[in-house]
């Protein structure tokens, strides 16, 4: 696969890289954002890596821009990617809401045309991806941790529960947690998946683990202020299904934080810190 370096710069002594390369499962330009911390420069080096999954309406650009964890992966040796939300351009089927077609593509393998030909997240991100960072960048495929934010963090628990060998370390901050019982997620994996409810609920992480999909453990940060807490985010959903399941799982509601990055930025080097407690010998 043939990869476009866009930009570079350095930050905290390691290099913030944009990238593009051609994707074949959503035929379009795919673009992320690829931090390396300074110990991936020393000969042979091998570094776990992080995946971030944005939220709706974001790009790789937001927790690029917003999400200030180049200082900790700096100081953990942890790499971070960043993809994107969706497939885009003029061809990509689209819609005008901002909670539907390109900016949010819910991280699923859509089924129904137009949508089936294009959104094909969850096998861009589970396959594609990791065969393309593997091979241009110096990671330990064998050390990876998944987060992301919003409809990021529903990505990254469905992923992760879908695929519990792959990651080693999870956590989300503000996930949809339980997308089949909100509006968000139900006019998505609708339009998405079809009608049938019962093939949504691979998508959904309270219904994975109410279905026997397991993990060891689970970090799970949301803000108090939060005004999409109680309708679109249902945390409670997933603390009932992981105590069901004897799934250890940290939820932390945050008093006075909302939804944006402000929240986000604040405990990202706790979430950041633990990944590298599980990924490295190091990690504290």
């Amino acid at each position: 696969m043939t990869l476009e370096t866009l930009s570079t710069a350095r930050a905290f002594g390691g290099t913030q890289g944009v990238y593009r390369h051609a994707s074949a499962e959503t035929g379009t330009p795919m673009t992320f954002g690829v931090y390396l911390p300074p110990q991936a420069d020393e000969p042979g080096a091998k570094l776990p890596v992080v995946w971030y999954l944005s939220g709706l309406t974001c790009t790789h650009a937001n927790v690029m821009e917003k999400g200030e964890y180049r200082r900790a992966c700096a100081e953990l040796g942890l790499i971070l990617v960043a993809p994107d939300t969706s497939p885009r351009g003029p061809d990509v089927p689209d819609d005008p809401a901002y909670d539907f077609g390109q900016g949010a593509g819910f991280y699923v393998d859509a089924t129904e045309v137009p949508y089936a030909a294009n959104y094909r997240m969850r096998s861009y991100v589970l396959h594609e991806m990791p065969a393309l960072i593997a091979a241009a960048f110096p990671v330990d495929m064998a050390a990876q941790g998944i987060t992301g934010h919003s409809m990021g963090g529903h990505g990254a628990l469905t992923l992760a529960l879908a695929s519990p060998s792959r990651f080693r370390s999870v956590s989300a901050f503000a996930p949809i947690a339980a997308p089949s019982a909100v509006p968000w997620g139900e006019k998505a994996l609708g339009r998405f998946l079809g009608p049938d409810r019962a093939r949504w609920r691979a998508a959904d992480a309270a219904a994975l683990i109410e279905d026997g999909a397991r993990i060891d453990e689970l970090l799970v940060d949301v803000g108090s202020a939060d005004p999409f807490l109680a309708e679109q985010l249902r945390p409670e959903l997933l603390e009932e299904a992981c105590a069901s399941a004897a799934i250890s799982l940290t939820l932390r509601v945050q008093p006075g934080y909302d939804h944006s990055y402000y929240f986000v930025s604040t405990f990202m080097e706790d979430h950041l810190r633990w990944h590298a407690a599980r990924l490295t010998s190091g990690g504290s």
